[in-house]
């Protein structure tokens, strides 16, 4: 199953092994191939409606092959070399104090076997999006954060109206929230078996998601609070709808089978509405 898959290579702890001309390198203690990106790369610059109740009709697919752990300046992705896509990412929002200027181009990252990545950078067309995990936006404190946020490792189709509504929305809150409090968000995929979308497969190796997830998380101890989301990846998920795809944490970890790092007690708890943009925030 998923989680006992995930639950291997989602492991951060340091361990002995020296990399590759790739930067990976095969962990002797448990035998997985993944890479460390902790050196920074050269910069190409310089050179429905309601969802929570079709839970259960949404079937999460395992993953069959290697998934690497890419460690990236200010953000780290999953990346399952048998799908070619993330199938999570994690990073910290803090305060904006940024104003890098997200790139246009898109990017296949140098340091990643061909492999494990799509084929190409091209717009996807169909009426999808090349769809950020983690978004440009929040990583605009630095050109290389920044710039690694188009990499293709960072992303995948999504709708259009998915893509700018519903998910864009999650976005900005997470903009207006870190300026109030330090943020952990934690994210991912649900790949379902719907082969009747999935246009892409020969034009960049990869298939279309039916959905995806996102938790944010602020405070600590009693004051820690949650809020999580399972957006469809179809035309219904706009801006307006977002309220219908918030579930419960609990609800999130039995369907995605991941574990989130919070309080039992904030598991069980699902926000009547989203969390409303403060007034006067700069959402940009």
């Amino acid at each position: 199953m998923i989680a006992l898959i995930l639950a291997v290579h989602y492991q951060a702890a340091a361990h002995p092994g020296k990399v590759d001309t790739e930067g990976c390198h095969t962990n002797r203690k448990t035998g997985q191939y993944h890479c460390h990106h902790s050196q920074a790369a050269q910069s190409p610059r310089s050179n429905a409606k309601t969802y929570s109740s079709k839970l259960a009709l949404i079937e999460p697919m395992p993953s069959v092959g290697k998934v690497l752990k890419l460690d990236y300046q200010g953000f780290t992705v999953w990346l399952d070399c048998a799908k070619r896509g993330p199938i999570k990412f994690q990073y910290n929002a803090q305060r904006d104090t940024g104003s890098f200027k997200r790139y246009s181009d898109f990017f296949l990252d140098p340091n990643v076997p061909a492999e494990c990545q799509q084929t190409s950078t091209k717009a996807y067309g169909h009426g999808y999006d090349r769809g950020h995990q983690v978004p440009a936006n929040h990583l605009d404190y630095s050109d290389l954060t920044i710039q690694q946020s188009n990499y293709m490792t960072n992303v995948l189709p999504q709708t259009s109206q998915m893509n700018r509504g519903a998910w864009k929305r999650t976005e900005e809150i997470i903009e207006c929230y870190r300026d109030i409090d330090q943020l952990l968000i934690i994210g991912g995929v649900i790949w379902g078996n719907n082969p009747a979308d999935d246009y892409f497969l020969d034009s960049h190796g990869v298939k279309t998601p039916d959905a995806y997830w996102k938790v944010v998380i602020r405070g600590s101890g009693n004051e820690e609070r949650v809020i999580a989301w399972i957006v469809p990846n179809n035309n219904n998920a706009t801006k307006k709808n977002l309220d219908d795809y918030l579930v419960s944490v609990d609800e999130l970890e039995r369907l995605v089978g991941e574990k989130i790092p919070i309080a039992e007690y904030a598991k069980h708890v699902k926000p009547s509405a989203s969390w409303l943009i403060p007034q006067g925030c700069n959402k940009g």
